[in-house]
């Protein structure tokens, strides 16, 4: 009759081997096995049998006999029935001895029973035996899947102890240090892994020892050279880190190094893409530079030719006169008012080519910032209303109303006066030319930000085109508004101006709409505060 042991877990899906060579032992150790559940799929009396019915029968598990009769007792039948199936063993002896246990353990068994077998003995050996074999299954599958990835990655992997001898080197890393696996495992890193700094030549035999030493990582950002086996030189980039076990202790290292010769090559393929579109870049800057010299050449040629042709003809209608035989008609007569408007022809001429001449070199100095700033602090409260009087005669002419509007308590502006002469004078210029009779003309100062102030010159009955508004600070560019009171230029005044403006530690803009243009000058309040960033102001 069956025992009831209601506390132990009825597997009947367990199979298992009896290796025997007692029958009356057998049949009491298979009843042992029914009653607390398992089934006995074949029992075995010598070691030959036992090898047979395990390849036939597959159990999940075998109970083998120690000392079994025949030529093969039972270690030696479970060393193979365990190398060539994997199934678990359990041993089961009546001898205790020292010899026996040695004998037994060395075959590496999951569990080992004295006899007389008891039923709650013989569960739990089973159930623990099975239990280890499957987590002893799962690791050495994990493993095989991690040995696997290891040695599918492009990147050289080599593992060490943690007395850094190498357990494992992956495909990538026997190509790159020319050593295989099974000729480099339990021999020192240093002797597989040789590096040397690139620049020094010198080898780096502690970096493998001191990563286990320290269990920090080390990230090595410049390549090493690695010399292989045979010698050959690869320069590779370099992590090396430690793992460590449960309770943290330091057990190894891993080596994770790669060829950076296809990064290097690529860098260099980049570096040679990048100079060749800079070279086409500056190609092309200076073929646009040419452009721009000659445009400027043809430029400045007609601007001082004109003038020049004016003179001319002046001069030869004056010598005309002068050189007239008194006892001939004259061919041409010319009255004291011609003459004088002749002279004023050269006068103004003159004044306008040397204007020009005055202007280009200004505009050459302040490329070359070769002209000192002169830092003062002003009012602009009283320096604006100051500047507009010169200009109020001038606009009552022309019937245009002038006036400003400063907020009593702005700040002092630290800036050099004769270049904000400059600046107002060839705006203000610039709004009584081409501002209309009845037209207004205004300017207003005021705080933006809290470091910067705002000067804005803006005068009504004329716009510029939006598509124009970029090109009014170029040299001799002429805004496409008739000029109602036909008074000349030079061409260069917004173009020295918007440098005058730049050279102050400022910057300057043009905008236009509702019938009104405005022309904004944005200054700082102090030049030498850091926190305006302005500390590349000429000093």
């Amino acid at each position: 009759m069956k025992s009831a042991i209601p506390e132990f877990d009825p597997a009947p899906l367990i199979q298992v081997l009896v290796v025997e060579d007692e029958r009356v032992v057998a049949r009491d150790i298979k009843a042992c096995l029914e009653n607390v559940g398992f089934k006995v799929v074949g029992m075995a009396t010598s070691g030959l049998e036992a090898i047979e019915k395990a390849k036939a029968l597959l159990p999940n598990i075998v109970l083998m006999d120690i000392r079994l009769e025949g030529e093969m007792d039972g270690t030696q039948a479970a060393q193979q029935i365990w190398q060539q199936l994997q199934i678990p063993i359990i041993y089961s002896t009546g001898y205790s001895d020292q010899a026996t246990v040695d004998r037994a353990t060395a075959t590496e068994p999951f569990g080992y029973i004295l006899k007389p077998i008891k039923e709650r003995d013989l569960y739990v050996a089973i159930k623990t035996a099975l239990q280890r074999h499957g987590l002893e299954t799962r690791l050495k599958e994990r493993e095989q899947w991690l040995t696997t990835i290891l040695k599918g990655i492009a990147d050289g992997v080599i593992v060490v102890d943690a007395q850094g001898q190498v357990r494992f080197l992956n495909l990538a890393a026997e190509v790159l240090t020319g050593w295989q696996q099974d000729e480099a495992c339990n021999q020192p890193i240093a002797k597989i892994f040789t590096p040397l700094n690139e620049q020094t030549q010198v080898p780096i035999f502690e970096l493998v020892t001191e990563v286990l030493q320290t269990g920090q990582p080390v990230q090595l950002i410049e390549p090493l050279l690695l010399v292989s086996k045979n010698g050959k030189t690869t320069p590779v980039a370099d992590s090396i880190a430690p793992f460590r076990d449960e309770q943290g202790t330091i057990t190894g290292a891993v080596v994770v190094f790669r060829d950076f010769t296809p990064h290097r090559l690529a860098q260099e393929q980049a570096l040679t893409l990048q100079r060749a579109q800079l070279l086409e870049h500056q190609m092309k800057e200076m073929q646009r530079l040419n452009q721009l010299k000659d445009s400027f050449l043809s430029t400045i040629s007609h601007e001082l030719r004109t003038p020049l042709a004016n003179i001319k003809m002046a001069i030869e209608m004056l010598e005309i006169s002068l050189n007239q035989p008194k006892n001939l008609k004259a061919d041409v007569d010319l009255t004291s008012e011609q003459i004088a408007r002749y002279c004023k022809i050269l006068r103004d001429q003159c004044n306008q080519e040397l204007s020009l001449v005055g202007d280009l070199l200004e505009m050459q100095h302040l490329d070359a910032e070769t002209t000192p700033l002169e830092w003062f602090a002003t009012k602009l409260q009283e320096w604006v209303p100051q500047v507009i009087d010169v200009f109020q005669n001038r606009a009552a002419r022309q019937q245009q109303r002038l006036q400003a509007i400063i907020p009593p308590d702005l700040p002092l502006l630290t800036t050099d006066v004769s270049v904000l002469s400059r600046i107002f004078t060839e705006l203000l210029t610039n709004a009584c030319k081409y501002t209309p009779s009845g037209g207004e003309i205004t300017v207003t100062a005021y705080v933006h930000q809290e470091d910067w102030i705002r000067l804005q010159v803006s005068n009504t009955g004329v716009e510029v085109p939006a598509d124009e508004l970029s090109r009014v600070f170029d040299k001799f560019y002429r805004i496409p508004t008739s000029d109602p009171w036909k008074q000349s230029g030079t061409g260069l005044g917004l173009a020295l101006l918007k440098k005058l403006v730049t050279y102050a530690g400022g910057s300057i803009w043009a905008e236009s709409g509702s019938d009104q243009t405005h022309f904004i000058v944005e200054l700082p309040i102090n030049p030498f505060d850091k926190t305006q960033g302005s500390s590349s102001y000429p000093s």
